[in-house]
């Protein structure tokens, strides 16, 4: 019993020791690209900070580009978030974080001419002693508005197999209870027909 303890503490012991604390991870995820008209949309803009002990200035351009190809600037972050004007004036949110590795943007009360292309410009420059290396990112949103949503193709086969799975081990739990109950009474059997 007492070397079951002492391997038990050792194991333990060892276990606390080997896990780290864990940190928050970036992933730089893709937007949605079909919105329900009447209905909010976010825009995801994610551009991750491969290191965040780096102090970077960071600025940030959201612009719409219709059908013909001219681009629209509707949005600014620049030491906090500024609207610009345009025909989104007042529809648009801030959905970024305050460590601005999520950059995404709000768009309320959709409607059909916000079909289009959405750009998210991202300009970092890091601050170093000697000198001021950047990075330009440039992350592309095709936006099509629909009266309604659509079904989710993954959405609908997850559903599916979970009710597949669910009968599966339902009947395959009945099958488990009827063979145990078969050895039961068996064994009982066997056990008055000894005595």
């Amino acid at each position: 019993m007492r070397t079951l303890t002492r391997a038990l503490v050792h194991t333990v012991s060892l276990l606390l020791l080997s896990v780290r604390v864990s940190q928050a991870v970036c992933v730089e995820g893709l937007s949605d690209t079909e919105a329900v008209l009447g209905h909010p949309m976010k825009l995801t803009c994610i551009s991750c900070l491969k290191r965040e002990d780096i102090r970077a200035v960071t600025r940030v351009t959201w612009y719409y580009e219709p059908r013909d190809d001219q681009s629209i600037p509707i949005y600014e972050y620049v030491d906090g978030p500024r609207e610009l004007e345009s025909w989104f004036k007042g529809r648009l949110q801030w959905e970024g974080s305050k460590d601005l590795q999520d950059l995404s943007l709000r768009i309320t009360n959709i409607t059909v001419n916000d079909s289009g292309v959405y750009v998210c410009e991202v300009f970092r420059q890091f601050e170093f002693d000697f000198f001021t290396p950047s990075i330009a990112n440039r992350r592309v949103i095709q936006l099509e508005v629909k009266k309604e949503a659509t079904r989710d193709v993954t959405a609908l086969y997850s559903e599916v197999m979970m009710y597949v799975l669910l009968v599966f081990l339902t009947l395959w739990l009945l099958v488990e209870m009827a063979y145990c109950y078969r050895k039961i009474s068996k064994a009982d059997e066997q056990a008055q027909d000894a005595v």
